[in-house]
């Protein structure tokens, strides 16, 4: 019997016709994520993210409706991820927001709508509303 050494290319030399393939799919998602999320985008949820004051006072306004109670129940503190999710447009130098995000009470799950001016340190709301699926209503807390 022979003892020859048996000389085996390295791993990508073999693997190099799928491994191409996928590395350039994955530059390309990745070149394709950068350029959906934009610069503003992201100072805008920066921006969210610091305004704590803005989602509490809007919850315990809510909190405090009777209508609200009734249909979802006491409202729980909006989370890092809703407010990821949620649709937030800063305008005047960031001195007004109109904003959507989604929240969670003890009796069932909706969206809270948010229209406010800050003025100073504290924010004016203009429109706070809680919009429901089931049943599909509209719970106006302030217009």
């Amino acid at each position: 019997m022979d003892n020859e050494l048996i000389l085996r290319n390295n791993f990508f030399k073999r693997n190099y016709k799928w491994l191409l393939p996928v590395i350039i799919l994955l530059v390309l998602l990745f070149t394709l994520l950068l350029r959906s999320i934009s610069v503003g985008e992201i100072t805008t949820i920066s921006h969210a993210y610091n305004e704590d004051s803005l989602f509490e006072k809007a919850i315990e306004k809510a909190n405090k409706n009777v209508k609200s109670q009734n249909t979802i129940g006491y409202i729980k503190n909006i989370d890092q991820l809703a407010i990821l999710e949620g649709n937030i447009i800063y305008s005047n130098n960031n001195n007004s927001v109109q904003l959507s995000v989604r929240i969670k009470g003890t009796k069932g799950n909706g969206k809270l709508d948010i229209s406010a001016n800050k003025k100073g340190k504290e924010w004016d709301y203009k429109k706070i509303a809680i919009r429901t699926r089931n049943p599909k209503q509209e719970i106006k807390i302030i217009e």
